[in-house]
């Protein structure tokens, strides 16, 4: 359908924020939407909370098995209806006016893939005030030692964009790994500087190990762009600076 943005949300006991999740997305100044709520097998009441919404607008896809966040994506991308795709996840929050305002930016700028800047926010979802400003392009090269694309700001023009690059690899790190197969095929990114997002951070995971956090990096650098290990290290030195940088 023409102008439609289709939005998949992985769920996955996500009932603590799901219902304010879907008024949010009811609440965008921008109408045409579709929200699919693909549920990975939650252990909660989810579900349940998800149901009294369903309609033409707002369906709920359950799986049978559970698979994790990137082949629940790819499951909602199986079912989209729209040309454009959205992917927000359940406890993040977007500003009323995100889809509206990112949308209008994709067709100015006439791109296949756009993102916007976005802010850190505290386990109730309030911005600290931290704002990752984000390049007006950005190409696989430029990419590889930043990872400044929030998978919650992210916008695709599926009639410029084959859907086989959209699919998410089954990989520590699946978004950071599907922009780079994006751009890596010729696609260039387009950043709308403007704070459209927040980016939910409980306080148990502001202590997350960072050493896994290392590992995936290297692990993307090594097999998923084939770099060798001189160019990885030299990436990976880049990418660990930016990323302190980033969070202070």
């Amino acid at each position: 359908m023409e102008g439609l943005v289709s939005i998949v949300v992985p769920v996955y006991n996500a009932g603590k924020y799901i219902e304010k999740t879907i008024r949010m997305v009811q609440e965008q100044t921008f109408t045409n939407w579709e929200l699919i709520l693909v549920d990975d097998c939650s252990q909660d009441d989810g579900a349940k909370k998800i149901e009294p919404f369903l309609s033409d607008k707002i369906r709920l896809i359950q799986k049978e098995k559970n698979e994790g966040a990137a082949a629940a994506r790819n499951t909602g991308l199986d079912h989209m209806r729209g040309r454009y795709l959205a992917f927000l996840d359940a406890d993040d929050v977007w500003r009323k006016e995100k889809l509206e305002k990112e949308l209008d930016f994709m067709r100015k700028k006439d791109c296949a893939f756009c993102f916007t800047a976005y802010e850190f926010g505290d386990e109730e979802a309030n911005g600290t005030g931290k704002v990752v400003n984000v390049p007006e392009t950005l190409t696989f090269k430029q990419a590889l030692p930043r990872t400044v694309i929030f998978t919650t700001t992210v916008l695709f023009d599926t009639e410029k964009i084959d859907k086989k690059l959209l699919k998410m690899p089954q990989v520590p790190s699946e978004d950071t790994a599907t922009w780079w197969q994006i751009l890596r095929a010729g696609y260039t990114a387009y950043g709308l500087n403007e704070n459209l997002a927040v980016y939910r951070r409980p306080a148990k995971s502001l202590s997350s190990n960072k050493f896994v956090a290392l590992k995936r990096i290297w692990f993307l650098y090594r097999r998923q762009a084939g770099l060798s290990v001189v160019k990885s290290a030299y990436y990976f030195v880049i990418w660990a600076f930016l990323a302190v940088k980033r969070r202070i």
